[in-house]
């Protein structure tokens, strides 16, 4: 499923839409032990709204793999923003821009989603 999360069309987005559905469940259950076992006392509209942001951007910078050096013409997403910001050559250079882009995204609004939780 997520070998073929930035495949192309419907099949794409559906092992896309599977994946972040299995991550999403996977941090909800993990938000759920540390709250019980830690006694967090977090709120429950509070984590469904942090874990509706990881879920959102996790779908959006995972629709991106194998996209990382495609030309600005062509370009979507995080790739564009990349682009637009300056970035485009380094990720046409770098075989390893792609995957770091990627995970800065990811642990960026990990730690936002963390912020709206507390």
């Amino acid at each position: 499923m997520a070998a073929r999360k930035g495949g192309p069309g419907p099949a794409g987005a559906a092992a896309c839409a599977g994946h972040v559905a299995l991550y999403t469940a996977l941090q909800a259950g993990a938000l759920y032990g540390a709250d019980r076992l830690l006694g967090l006392g977090l709120r429950p509209r509070r984590a469904a709204a942090a874990l509706a942001i990881s879920a959102v951007t996790h779908y959006a910078a995972d629709r991106q793999g194998g996209h990382w050096q495609d030309p600005p013409e062509t370009a979507r997403g995080l790739v564009r923003l990349a682009q637009r910001t300056g970035k485009g050559r380094w990720l046409a250079r770098d075989p390893g821009a792609g995957p770091l882009l990627d995970q800065s995204w990811h642990k960026t609004w990990v730690a936002i989603a963390a912020a709206v939780t507390a």
